[in-house]
C-alpha cells in the first residue's frame, strides 16, 4: 500500500509537469487552431535559460525561473508576430511546417550555444523529507504546489479579467470576437506569451530532477499532444485532467507493469479513450 501511495505521489509530480506544458499548447490551439509543434523547443529553451541564469549570472533559483518565464514568453510572442501572424491567411499546412522549422532552428541554436551534452540543473530544494513514511524531495513538493497555484491563477485570469475573457471569446468564435471590438492581434500575442511562460516554468521545475539537453522537449511535446487530444482540443480542463491521467498511468505502469513500457502507456490510453469518446473527454464547442 505504501508503494502504491508513493507511486501516486510520483504520478502527481509528473502529471503536474505534463499539465503545465499541455496548458500552454491548448491555449494556442484554442484561439488560433495552430498545433504548435515548436512548443517542445520552448520547453527546452526554458530549461537552458534557467540553467544559464543560475550558473552564469549567479541568480538564485526562484529569480532564474522568473527570468526564464519572461524570456521564453517573449520568444513565444516573437514566434507569433514573425512567423504565425504572416501565415494567418496561408493554407493550413504552412503554419505546421513553420512550427517544425522553428523547432529545428531552436534545437540547433541550443546545441550551438550550450552544446549537446546532458547538463544538471542545481536546486536549493534537493533535500529529502519523509511524510507519513513516504519519502520525496522538496523539489517534487514544489512542482506539485507550483502547478496547482498556477492553474488557480490561470483560471482566475481567464474568468475575472478582460484579457482573459477576450481569450475565451476568441477561442469560441474568432470572427465574432473581432466584430465586437476585441483586438485579436493583442489576444494572440498574450496567448503566446502565456504559452511560452508555462513551458518555461514546467521545464524549470522538472529539470532539477531530470536533465537539460537539446532534445529534452521531444517526448514531452509528444505527450502534451496526447494530453490535449485526450482531453479535447482547446479544452483547458481537458489539459489538466489529461495531464494527471497520463502522469498517474505512467507512474503506476512503470511500477506494476514495466518501466520499459511506461512511454507507450500514453498512446495506449489515447487509443482507449478516443474509442469511447472520439472528441476527447472535454471536447469544446465553438469555432
Amino acid at each position: 500500500m505504501e508503494l502504491f501511495i508513493q507511486q501516486l505521489l510520483n504520478g502527481l509530480t509528473v502529471g503536474s509537469v505534463y499539465s503545465l506544458v499541455a496548458l500552454g499548447l491548448t491555449l494556442v490551439y484554442g484561439i488560433l487552431h495552430i498545433p504548435n509543434f515548436a512548443h517542445g523547443a520552448l520547453y527546452m529553451m526554458g530549461g537552458y535559460v534557467t540553467l544559464t541564469a543560475m550558473t552564469k549570472a549567479g541568480l538564485p533559483y526562484g529569480l532564474a525561473v522568473v527570468v526564464s518565464m519572461a524570456a521564453v514568453g517573449m520568444l513565444g510572442v516573437l514566434m507569433e508576430r514573425l512567423v504565425f501572424y504572416p501565415l494567418r491567411d496561408a493554407p493550413p499546412l504552412h503554419d505546421k511546417i513553420a512550427a517544425i522549422g522553428i523547432l529545428l532552428f531552436l534545437e540547433a541554436f541550443a546545441q550551438f550555444v550550450w552544446g549537446a551534452d546532458y547538463q544538471t540543473m542545481p536546486t536549493p530544494y534537493g533535500d529529502v523529507v519523509s511524510i507519513f513514511g513516504l519519502t520525496l524531495t522538496i523539489q517534487r513538493i514544489l512542482i506539485i504546489a507550483s502547478a496547482v497555484i498556477i492553474m488557480i491563477l490561470l483560471y482566475l485570469f481567464l474568468k475575472k479579467t478582460f484579457i482573459g475573457a477576450s481569450i475565451i471569446a476568441m477561442a469560441q468564435n474568432r470572427e465574432g470576437a473581432n466584430l465586437v471590438g476585441i483586438n485579436t492581434n493583442k489576444v494572440a500575442m498574450m496567448t503566446f506569451l502565456l504559452s511560452g511562460s508555462l513551458a518555461a516554468l514546467a521545464a524549470s521545475l522538472a529539470s532539477p530532477i531530470n536533465l537539460v539537453f537539446p532534445g529534452m522537449g521531444h517526448l514531452v511535446i509528444l505527450k502534451a499532444f496526447v494530453i490535449i487530444i485526450l482531453g479535447g482540443m482547446g479544452s483547458i480542463p481537458g489539459a489538466i485532467v489529461g495531464g494527471y491521467i497520463l502522469g498517474f498511468s505512467e507512474s503506476l505502469g512503470a511500477t506494476y507493469v514495466s518501466n520499459d513500457y511506461k512511454d507507450i502507456i500514453a498512446f495506449a490510453i489515447l487509443v482507449i479513450i478516443l474509442t469511447v469518446k472520439p472528441n476527447g473527454l472535454f471536447a469544446k464547442e465553438g469555432h
